[in-house]
């Protein structure tokens, strides 16, 4: 069906637009993020996709990892957005604002 393609295409196969919008609220530890996106958006990414996606947005610049010591004591990655991914949100969110108001003639 066009609306389940639709719905694909926005959600899973452009994950890292949902990953930079979690990280801009603030860091994130790369274990968490199918959680917080079903939390946050109402659908959940395979873990290894995440994992995929912010290794992809760390090669572009768009997110940089630090290591910290988690509460169990052990190290844990956690990834935060640059400026560079700051940017490039803005870009999408101009991008689907227009979009929308094209389609159905009105503003967000």
């Amino acid at each position: 069906m066009p609306l389940d393609r639709l719905k694909r295409k926005l959600t899973k196969e452009n994950l890292w637009i949902y990953i930079l919008s979690l990280l801009m609220d603030g860091p994130q530890y790369a274990y968490t993020i199918p959680t917080e996106v079903e939390k946050r958006f109402g659908w959940r990414p395979a873990r290894i996709t995440g994992y995929i996606v912010l290794k992809s947005l760390e090669s572009k610049g768009l997110v940089k990892m630090t290591e910290q010591m988690g509460e169990t004591g052990k190290i844990r990655k956690y990834y935060e957005i640059t400026e560079k991914g700051k940017e490039l949100m803005e870009q999408a969110r101009e991008f689907l604002r227009d979009t929308y108001i094209k389609l159905f003639g009105e503003s967000i």
